[in-house]
């Protein structure tokens, strides 16, 4: 724990709470909130300057249009603020601005933040954000029901974190629901570190909304700033929690279960082409698997290998990759056999129909019956086979995750 104490840039990327003191530990009562403030509500001079330059910008949010029409003279005098009746965030998330009403009359218009009085802002946004930081379900369900306010559900704060970072680091699966059924961006990246609502509930150890995310659509691949994913950040996390202390066991146990779901995700639809190495035994047994998509070897716990490529491994099975059938004969035992080309074999072998790539079979069959003979495998087609030391073959299957 020590070790994540000095490291600052962890540290900062992690707490929900500005200035932690303490790493990886959270409660709602350690969460700032937005400061209010008492500054006359009325924008400057230098705002009507700005609202000169800024025309004709169209507000779009559930369904309604607001126009805002901005033709204003840089007067100190125009412009008294009536109430902010929209939000969004700008691209990057690096910061807001506000739909105005204003008590003239006119049109309503976007507004930078910085031009706007802070207790105006602070007025508008700290019911959001105190709902954000203590997980307020139905308070975040009633901001977003409110007619009258077209609130952007992927508004920022001043570090880019929008309402979903904080609830999923807070554990509260009812209000990920909420912000995700609101269009909330799943795999949005805050501007302290890049960290997405999936890094926030790895970092803070919890699964369940780990899971809730990924069901959601997260995407696990997704990398914070130093480069690691959501998986990668929660094992380093595990790594310097110690061992043998009570006070560190339900934490070691909730990363273990973070990182299984994530492993879980990440390989549920990844095919193996063939297995290299083992290593470790019982839980701790890993495979060194090649995958079909070409991306580097890697080490994948047992579990996640189909049982039919662990069980070819370990009879001591090789792999070759088939490029085509070429012949179709009746063996002596009256069942068919085909002559399949191997990519990295210089001669063609008869093979069991059992043995041979069902989509082979298919093509060589239709180039039979169009009198095309022999037809040789097409690019799209990825098949596969293995073979032992007596030049049997056995079809390769693909392997999931699950």
């Amino acid at each position: 724990m020590e070790t994540l104490f000095v490291n600052q840039t962890l540290l900062s990327r992690l707490d929900l709470s500005p200035k932690p003191k303490v790493p990886f530990s959270v409660t709602p009562q350690t969460l700032q909130f937005l400061p209010r403030t008492t500054t006359h509500v009325k924008p400057n001079k230098s705002f009507g300057v700005f609202a000169v330059q800024n025309q004709e910008k169209n507000f779009q949010e559930r369904g309604n249009t607001v126009q805002a029409n901005i033709s204003y003279e840089p007067d100190e005098s125009f412009g008294e603020v009536s109430k902010i009746i929209g939000s969004r965030a700008l691209p990057g998330g690096k910061g807001m601005e506000y739909l105005i009403e204003w008590k003239d009359g006119h049109t309503p218009s976007w507004v930078p933040q910085d031009f706007i009085a802070k207790d105006v802002v602070a007025e508008y946004e700290t019911p959001w954000w105190t709902a954000a930081k203590k997980a307020d379900e139905k308070a975040l369900a009633e901001l977003l029901a409110a007619e009258e306010d077209w609130r952007d559900v992927d508004a920022v704060d001043p570090d880019g974190r929008t309402a979903l970072l904080f609830v999923s680091g807070l554990g509260s699966e009812p209000c990920v629901k909420i912000l995700a059924e609101a269009g909330a961006d799943i795999d949005h990246r805050d501007n302290a570190g890049g960290l997405t609502a999936l890094h926030m509930a790895a970092g803070y150890v919890k699964p369940g909304v780990a899971k809730l995310l990924l069901d959601l659509g997260a995407d696990p691949e997704v990398e914070d700033d130093r480069g690691l994913t959501s998986l990668a950040l929660a094992k380093e996390i595990l790594k310097v929690t110690p061992k043998g202390n009570p006070m560190q066991f339900g934490r070691r146990l909730g990363l273990e279960s973070v990182i299984k779901i994530l492993e879980e995700s990440i390989f549920e639809y990844a095919e193996v082409q063939e297995i290299l190495e083992k290593r470790g035994k019982g839980e701790n047994l890993e495979y060194l698997v090649k995958w079909r998509d070409g991306s580097d070897n890697e080490w994948v716990k047992a579990r996640f290998v189909a049982e039919d490529l662990v069980r070819d491994f370990e009879a001591g099975l090789e792999y070759a990759v088939a490029e085509g059938v070429f012949g179709k004969r009746m063996g002596d035992n009256g069942k068919n056999e085909y002559l399949v080309k191997w990519t990295d074999i210089e001669e063609a072998t008869w093979e069991p129909e059992e043995n041979v790539d069902p989509d082979l079979i298919k093509e060589f069959e239709a180039g039979q019956i169009e009198g095309n003979g022999a037809v040789k495998n097409q690019p799209s087609l990825d098949a596969s086979g293995q073979i032992d030391g007596n030049g049997a073959v056995k079809n390769q299957s693909s392997v999931d995750g699950s």
